[in-house]
């Protein structure tokens, strides 16, 4: 809905009716909680029969290691036009499981990432599951996740591989470098690392895939509604088929999404490294002249410490308003984007039940110990 400064505020209807139980402990209690799984698919011919399979024995309920009672009540495949005969395999998957397979149709290839929140949209569950199609997340660590999501009062958990991603060289050097190095350098130093093994509060994702704008890095798009982040160890399998090894324009497309996400912090520097320029030509002039009026000879060829000095100060206020113009155009691709002022979600003592800590910080991203 429209706002003041043309920002958009984001109410989610509460899920929940009652009130909080004080007396339940978070992971032990007695309501059974259910789950959506939303797994794009694109090149899923060959994989996605057998991880559905391995779904289905969570249709009927399972108990996590903490006691959380928990069931898979959907799942949500998302078609992106592959090459192969997915759809078919999808097709099929609906059939045999009524009322539980639930397809959705893209219209094209749109990516992983934009048929994921399409399948997060759609979702019913109290937490949504997002996982690959190729196999190598085990559904067995969904029960983990969401132990972990209630000892820590986390709306997002991610499963970190615990092994050696079953992905080629490039992608994997690719995949290090952008969470090691690059994700830290355009966000917060707290923030975790991406995966697309998530666990998330089922309000939490559907407020995402409601206002997040085409081409938003979903897991940027994530981090704008909480900041309420576990990560648990999870042994990655191998591909259900060939290893898929992206193209470089893809891992490119890839990277360039995450940084164009992740705020105004790139824009800054330039504002940063302008204002640098330009201290350092106002120094080197002052050097100069006190050396000339102390009758000291700098050794300077004649002409090249104006040219110097000129070259530095117009270059630097140049880039310094050139950051300020990106400052502006940063905030508007902010709100093209889609991210909302703020979001109204369900009370987390309906959710986790209220803490023994009341006054504990809850909000603060933690690595659970859970392994």
């Amino acid at each position: 809905m429209p706002t003041r400064r043309g920002k958009r505020a984001l109410f989610m209807p509460l899920n929940c009716t009652g009130e909080p139980n004080v007396n339940a402990a978070p992971g032990t209690t007695s309501q059974r909680v259910t789950v959506s799984v939303v797994i794009p698919v694109y090149r899923g011919e060959a994989t996605i029969e057998q991880l559905v399979s391995e779904l289905a024995a969570y249709r009927d309920g399972k108990i996590t290691p903490a006691g959380r009672p928990f069931t898979l009540s959907e799942v949500r495949l998302v078609w992106d036009h592959g090459p192969d005969a997915s759809d078919r395999v999808i097709r099929q998957l609906e059939t045999q499981y009524p009322e539980w397979v639930r397809p959705v149709w893209l219209s094209r290839n749109f990516g992983q990432h934009a048929a994921t929140v399409a399948g997060i949209g759609a979702s019913g569950g109290n937490w949504v599951v997002t996982m690959d199609e190729d196999g190598q997340h085990d559904p067995a660590a969904i029960a983990r996740m969401i132990d972990a999501a209630y000892a820590e009062r986390a709306s997002l958990v991610y499963g970190a591989p615990a092994n050696k991603p079953p992905h080629g060289a490039l992608r994997n050097a690719a995949s290090w470098f952008a969470k090691r190095v690059v994700l830290p350098l355009l966000t917060s130093r707290d923030t975790p690392a991406f995966h697309s093994y998530r666990l998330i509060a089922g309000d939490a994702a559907r407020a995402m895939a409601a206002y997040a704008g085409p081409d938003v890095y979903l897991d940027i798009a994530l981090g704008w509604i909480t900041t309420a982040v576990a990560t648990i160890d999870v042994d990655m399998r191998r591909e259900g088929r060939e290893a898929n090894n992206y193209r470089i324009r893809a891992l490119l497309s890839h990277f360039w999404r995450l940084v164009l996400s992740s705020g105004n912090k790139p824009l800054r520097v330039v504002s940063i490294f302008g204002g640098l320029c330009a201290v350092a030509g106002l120094l080197f002039a002052l050097w100069i002249v006190v050396s000339y009026l102390l009758g000291h000879d700098p050794g300077l060829v004649a002409g090249w410490a104006s040219a110097l000095v000129c070259t530095l100060v117009i270059g630097g206020v140049t880039l310094g308003s050139l950051g300020i113009i990106a400052e502006y155009l940063g905030l508007a691709a902010t709100m093209s984007m889609g991210r909302p002022s703020f979001v109204v979600l369900e009370d987390p003592a309906l959710r986790f039940g209220v803490p023994k800590d009341v006054g504990a910080d809850h909000d603060s991203p933690k690595n659970s110990g859970l392994s």
